[in-house]
C-alpha cells in the first residue's frame, strides 16, 4: 500500500463554508485511498454536512476549531491573537509534522502571514512565493509570485524562478519548462529597475530554462511555462485575467441564447464548447501553492466550491509523492556549494 499523504483542510472562512469545504473533502478520499483529510473549523457545522454524506470514515477526521479569522481580520494580529482559529491549528499541525498540507479559502494575508511564521520557510529561502497555475491557449502556465512580496529584491526573484520550474516539471509534468520574467517589452534593456537587475542574474541561473522577457499580452497564449514577477504586477496579472475570462464567457452564454435560432446552434456546440471551456478552468489544477515553505501551504478562492477543494487535496498529494520540498532543498544546497566556490 502507498504511503498516506494527510492534509488539512480549513473547513472556515470561504465563501461557501463549511459545506463546499467538506464535500470537496469527501468527493476526494472516495477517489484516493492513500489520502487522509483533518477537516478544521466549528465541528457542530462540520460534522452536520457529513451525516448527509457517504464515504470512507476512516479517511476523515474533525478537528474542533471554534474561532474564525476572517476577511476583516488584519493578518499578522490574527496569527499572533486567534490561536484556536482553524487556520492557526491547521497551520500549527503541519509545523508539528502531523500532515504534509494546508489547505485554505481564508484571509490571504493572514494565510502568507501564518505560514511564513507558523509553518517557516527553509533555510535559504529568503521569500515564499504564491504560484497558481494559470491556463492559456497551450496548456497551463505558472505565475510566480501573484500575492505575497510586493517589494520583491532580485535575489527572490531568482529563487522564485528556480522553484518555479522545480514545480512546474515535477508535478505539472513539464520538461525543462521555459522561464521568462515579465517586462513591458522583449528588448532586455527594457523594464523598470527590478527587471532590469534581475534579467541577467536569470541568464546566468544554471538550472533553469531562461528565454527573456515576456509581456503580459502574450503570457496567455503560453508563451513561457513559468513567468516570473514580483507580487504587485503579478496579483493585477492575475486578477485582470480571472475578470476577462468569466466576462467572455458570460458574454458568450448570453450571444449563444440571444434569439431563439442562437438558441438552437447552442444545442449544437454545446457539448464541444463545454469541453474547451474546461481547458480555461483555473480550479481543474486545484490552488496556488506558497513554495519555499517547510510545508505546503495552499490558497484556494473564497469562493472556492468543492471541485477546487478536491484538486487542491489532491496538489498536496502530488507535491508530497513527488519530494517537491526534497528538490527545493537539492537546489538550495547546490546554490550555496556553487558560492562557496566562487
Amino acid at each position: 500500500m502507498s504511503e498516506i499523504t494527510r492534509v488539512v483542510l480549513d473547513a472556515m472562512g470561504g465563501d461557501h463554508s463549511p459545506g463546499e469545504m467538506v464535500i470537496g473533502a469527501v468527493n476526494a478520499v472516495k477517489e484516493k485511498k492513500d489520502l487522509f483529510v483533518y477537516i478544521v473549523g466549528k465541528s457542530k457545522g462540520i460534522k452536520e454536512v457529513l451525516e448527509k454524506q457517504e464515504y470512507p470514515k476512516e479517511q476523515i477526521e474533525v478537528v474542533e476549531a471554534p474561532d474564525e479569522i476572517t476577511c476583516h481580520d488584519a493578518p499578522v494580529t490574527a496569527i499572533r491573537t486567534m490561536k484556536n482559529s482553524s487556520m492557526v491549528v491547521g497551520l500549527k499541525m503541519v509545523k508539528e509534522g502531523k500532515a504534509d498540507g494546508f489547505v485554505s479559502p481564508g484571509n490571504s494575508g493572514a494565510i502568507l502571514v501564518g505560514g511564513q511564521v507558523l509553518v517557516g520557510r527553509m533555510k535559504g529561502i529568503e521569500r515564499a512565493p504564491l504560484a497558481p497555475i494559470v491556463p492559456t491557449m497551450d496548456g497551463v502556465s505558472l505565475l510566480i509570485d501573484c500575492g505575497a512580496n510586493v517589494d520583491a529584491r532580485p535575489s527572490h526573484l531568482v529563487q522564485f524562478a528556480k522553484m518555479g520550474s522545480i514545480y512546474m516539471e515535477h508535478v505539472v509534468g513539464v520538461k525543462n519548462p521555459r522561464v521568462g520574467i515579465v517586462n513591458i517589452g522583449a528588448e532586455e534593456e527594457k523594464g523598470n529597475a527590478l527587471v532590469k537587475e534581475t534579467f541577467p542574474l536569470l541568464k546566468e541561473c544554471s538550472g533553469i530554462n531562461f528565454i527573456g522577457s515576456v509581456e503580459a499580452r502574450d503570457f496567455p497564449y503560453g508563451a513561457v511555462d513559468v513567468a516570473v514577477t514580483e507580487a504587485f504586477v503579478g496579483n493585477v496579472m492575475l486578477k485582470t485575467l480571472e475578470g476577462l475570462s468569466s466576462g467572455l464567457v458570460k458574454k458568450i452564454k448570453e450571444g449563444l441564447t440571444a434569439t431563439p435560432v442562437s438558441t438552437i446552434g447552442a444545442a449544437l456546440v454545446k457539448p464541444q464548447l463545454k469541453k474547451t471551456l474546461k481547458t480555461f478552468d483555473a480550479t481543474e489544477y486545484g490552488g496556488a501553492p506558497l513554495l519555499g515553505l517547510n510545508g505546503l501551504v495552499v490558497k484556494i478562492h473564497g469562493n472556492a466550491t468543492r471541485k477546487e477543494v478536491k484538486n487542491a487535496l489532491f496538489q498536496v498529494e502530488t507535491f508530497k509523492k513527488q519530494e517537491i520540498n526534497e528538490k527545493i532543498k537539492d537546489y538550495l544546497l547546490h546554490e550555496s556549494k556553487e558560492k562557496e566556490e566562487k
